[in-house]
């Protein structure tokens, strides 16, 4: 618990040179440091983006939509954040450029300015300002970190940095700014350049604010004469300029920063004393994953991977992690493979090819796309004795494809994909019908954690150990109980039930390794230390 005297201290994390750079690992990584130091930490994430929340961006371009157990659709940073605190964030840890304006504008409206011009500067930034305390205030802690998304000089995030500013100005010693930053090394010079951050560095001071400590990410290690060129050109203190390489697991990094002291030179900067780091736990964990010496092959069928000519694997990003977590805990490794579902509709020949892996997991998704490709995996895999893990959008095939080609219905489907079908196995969640009537579509569907009763003896129970868990949903579409005695006597067990609605949660195949889907979505509950149940047994059948 923060003491009652201590007063709330504020870390902004600012990425400079070019996205995607780490700055949210980054926060991340301090809030493990800060924790395993005794503070009580929580992390924000301020999205340049006008988009009022994540849910209506492309996973393709934008990454995973993580879901809040309050039901907020955020950016996939929040998902490390979570992970590497391990704590449950809400909507309050998550702000846009338009949810702002919107609270701002909807103020107005209520005349809660009492007739005032309100104008972007100062209303905007102080809205930002009362959201990052309202953080600190719900989540009790000492330090609270925030990242503000894109890099410095762009006119995206420059209100977000205005608040900090403005947070600095009134209390500077609360205040300490880290800017995340790339060194390139370019190929024909073979020489890490520093050039690119100091006018990072330099964008800040424009707006009226100048980094504390400066993370130096590149393929490498920052050698001395690079760390003393960023020091002199950037202003920083002695060996305020933290190396930070490419590692082969981020869960290597809070580590990594913390061999150069990171968290206590930022303590300094904040005006607090230097304390000690318990990062033991994290140290086995991270030695665990550097010598475990078995192996399974996992194929990832979904839709959301091609962007132009690159892989994003991005968009699954919590599945991914969650898989690691639970090879880890099984001491092996997961070589995930992905699988372009319509690669399976093109040339169903090449199903077998599936045999070669040691298991199968289906994603969630939405849309038209790479559907049969996916229904023909799903075939393939309960004929074949593969195991088989399907999250939302892959439970729902998985009983599609269960009901066309065990219970002989063949036309079965989606609404959602053809809305004339004579079986429609999954039909609309009833309060779902006028949302979808009136286009809306943002922050509508079924979010957030709901209760789930487990069946005795099943797969599911049997994983979690208890009767009663709760999930992260997010989805429009259910599956309809008009079905539901039919697919269970012929074998799909119905195991888990939202007690509340009766809505079908989990379905299990009988007689099969490990044949699981479910209609929400447990990776978003997975933690590094503390694997998923459901992740872990189907790992652990596809190292059987």
């Amino acid at each position: 618990m923060p003491s009652k005297k201590r007063r709330p201290k504020f870390v902004f994390v600012v990425g400079g040179v070019l996205s995607g750079v780490g700055k949210g690992v980054t926060t991340a990584s301090l809030g493990a440091i800060f924790r395993a130091k005794g503070f009580s930490a929580t992390a924000l994430k301020a999205d340049p983006y006008v988009n009022v929340d994540a849910g209506t961006m492309n996973p393709t371009e934008h990454g995973e939509v993580f879901v809040t157990d309050d039901g907020d659709e955020t950016d996939q940073d929040m998902g490390n954040y979570e992970r590497f605190l391990d704590v449950n964030l809400t909507s309050t840890n998550y702000m846009t450029t338009g949810r702002v304006y919107l609270s701002v504008i909807t103020d107005e409206r209520e005349m809660k300015y009492k007739g005032r011009c309100v104008q972007v500067v100062p209303h905007i930034p102080e809205e930002i300002i009362r959201r990052i305390k309202a953080a600190q205030k719900m989540h009790n802690a000492d330090i609270t970190i925030t990242e503000v998304g894109g890099t410095v000089g762009e006119y995206e995030n420059i209100l977000f940095l205005e608040a900090v500013r403005q947070m600095k100005l009134k209390n500077p010693g609360d205040v300490a700014i880290v800017l995340v930053s790339y060194l390139p090394v370019p190929a024909h010079i073979g020489e890490m350049k520093t050039k690119p951050t100091q006018h990072a560095q330099r964008a800040l001071n424009q707006v009226g604010l100048h980094a504390d400590l400066i993370v130096a990410r590149g393929p490498m290690e920052l050698d001395k004469v690079r760390r003393e060129k960023l020091s002199n050109m950037c202003g920083l203190r002695k060996d305020y300029a933290i190396s930070a390489p490419d590692v082969p697991s981020i869960y290597e990094i809070p580590i990594k920063l913390e061999d150069q002291d990171t968290g206590n030179k930022i303590l300094t900067v904040l005006g607090l004393s230097p304390r000690k780091t318990n990062l033991l736990r994290w140290k086995k964990f991270v030695h665990g994953i550097d010598n475990a010496k078995k192996q399974s092959r996992i194929a990832v069928v979904g839709k959301y991977f091609a962007t132009g000519d690159f892989t994003l694997a991005d968009s699954y990003i919590s599945v991914i992690e969650a898989l690691r977590h639970a090879a880890w805990h099984n001491g092996s490794r997961s070589v995930l493979e992905w699988i372009d579902s319509e690669e399976f509709e093109k040339d169903p020949k090449k199903l077998k090819m599936l045999k070669e892996y040691d298991g199968v997991v289906v994603p969630g998704g939405f849309g038209t796309r790479g559907i049969e490709g996916i229904i023909n995996t799903i075939r393939f895999v309960r004929e074949n004795n593969i195991p088989y893990l399907g999250l939302c959008y892959g439970m729902q095939l998985a009983c599609i494809e269960f009901v066309r080609n065990v219970l002989g219905k063949t036309e079965a489907h989606t609404v959602e994909v053809d809305d004339a079908t004579v079986h429609p196995v999954i039909h609309v969640n009833p309060s779902q019908r006028k949302n979808i009537r009136e286009n809306r579509y943002g922050g509508t569907m079924r979010l957030g954690a709901f209760d789930c009763q487990l069946k005795q003896g099943s797969k599911a129970r049997k994983a979690y150990g208890t009767a009663l868990i709760s999930e992260r949903h997010r989805h429009r579409y259910e599956f309809n109980n008009d079905y539901r005695t039919e697919v269970d006597a012929a074998g799909l067990k119905i195991v888990g039930v939202n007690p509340e609605s009766d809505l079908v949660e989990i379905v299990e195949l009988e007689k099969h390794p490990f044949f699981v889907g479910v209609q929400f979505h447990p990776e978003f509950k997975s933690r590094p230390m503390r694997s998923h149940p459901l992740f872990r047994d189907f790992i652990k059948a596809t190292l059987a």
